[in-house]
């Protein structure tokens, strides 16, 4: 984890679950994660580590909701639209 979130703000991140549950060094934990940045790949551990720990103890569930790393972002990518260069751009106003 250490070789790839070089910020100290990911590496804490992705740990919340197992310190609000204090399962810090009971785990092991394999992540593989695709596409976003680095902050969104953090925020995507830190779900699916929360969720994986809700699996294995119902009884952690309660910590875990109330901290909010059961909650899923719910904004998503906007499509382009037909004759536009892309989802809210519009082309570039020409007076001549």
């Amino acid at each position: 984890m250490d070789d790839y979130f070089p910020a100290e703000m990911h590496r804490s991140t992705v740990r919340q679950p197992l310190l609000a549950t204090e399962t810090l060094g009971k785990f092991d934990v394999l992540i593989t994660a695709h596409g976003g940045g680095l902050s969104g790949q953090a925020d995507a551990s830190r779900m699916g580590i929360a969720r994986a720990l809700q699996n294995f103890n119902m009884e952690l569930r309660p910590t875990l909701k109330k901290a909010g790393f059961l909650r899923r972002d719910p904004r998503k990518h906007e499509r382009k639209k037909y004759g536009r260069p892309g989802a809210r751009k519009r082309f570039q106003y020409s007076k001549r």
